[in-house]
């Protein structure tokens, strides 16, 4: 049943006069009745009959009126809920965005936005933010990845080179060298993030092409485990600058010169290119890019 139909339906009701609800409503009367009478074609009875001057609801209209009320009442209710509702926008970020970067905007878009609920789904490597975009899974990921791969489904675009730096502790014997070559981690114990992570990409493909081969290795889920134990001297670590900048500052870590050149690691911005953008969702990709912009 029509919802424009049943209104025009219950203001009859109310007034019992076609011309008067055409004036209510401010149609012409000839509107009102082709409501009517097409509410009561659907319904294959009469709603109203006419006693001379006077209209009077039928045994049927009296019927469907509060069936009518309860209709018209739930839409209302689906509609203010639907509206009152807060926006998710599910994200996808490498631990090191979602902790060292991004905290600052995501505060500026809460404040701009307070309808919208962000949700953060951990993709530690480019491979599961790609699948997560293209499963739909999450609306936007934030890649920390050494080029923009073609990705026909995906719009991709660079926000910001990030530089990866080797660190070790104060009191590491590398601190006090000037340079360090790719085979003088032989004899060391390197801390590496969780496979499929775009630097540690980086630093087995430098390790694979020099033929060189740790003493040891640990693998950690938690940047923070990794800073930890690499202060506490129980090996050395290669991690974006933005993860040890406070380190560095404190004196905690060391970064040393490394003889050996990284591929630029970028961060990109991606979302499906199909996916259907919500008001917030642009609003946050704007905000995103002058964020990246002024950092």
């Amino acid at each position: 049943m029509d919802r424009k139909h049943l209104r025009t339906f219950l203001d009859v009701c109310e007034t019992l006069n076609f011309t008067k609800t055409a004036e209510r409503l401010q149609y012409a009367q000839s509107s009102i009745t082709a409501q009517i009478k097409s509410l009561e074609h659907e319904l294959q009875c009469s709603l109203f009959q006419r006693l001379g001057k006077k209209i009077i609801l039928t045994k049927a209209g009296q019927q469907l009126r509060p069936y009518a009320h309860q209709l018209i009442q739930l839409e209302e209710t689906a509609r203010v809920s639907l509206l009152s509702q807060k926006e998710t926008i599910v994200i996808g970020a490498q631990e090191s965005q979602c902790t060292y970067r991004l905290p600052t905007l995501l505060h500026t878009f809460t404040q701009q936005n307070p309808t919208s609920k962000l949700v953060f789904k951990p993709a530690h490597s480019d491979k599961l933010a790609t699948e997560s975009l293209l499963n739909g899974e999450i609306d936007l990921a934030f890649i920390m990845d050494v080029t923009t791969k073609e990705r026909s489904l995906l719009h991709t675009e660079a926000l910001i080179e990030e530089r990866l730096l080797m660190v070790v502790a104060p009191d590491h014997p590398f601190a006090a060298q000037k340079n360090i070559s790719p085979e003088d981690l032989e004899s060391e114990a390197i801390l590496f993030t969780e496979k499929g992570c775009s630097y540690r990409v980086l630093l087995e493909n430098l390790l694979h092409k020099a033929h060189v081969t740790p003493k040891s290795s640990l693998e950690f889920t938690s940047l923070e485990a990794i800073k930890k134990c690499v202060v506490a001297n129980i090996g050395i670590a290669f991690l974006p600058e933005l993860v040890v900048e406070a380190e560095l500052r404190e004196g905690l870590l060391c970064a040393v010169p490394f003889d050996a050149t990284f591929p630029a690691l970028k961060t990109h911005l991606a979302y499906h290119k199909d996916k259907e953008m919500s008001k917030g969702v642009q609003q946050f990709l704007q905000l995103t890019r002058e964020f990246f912009k002024g950092d």
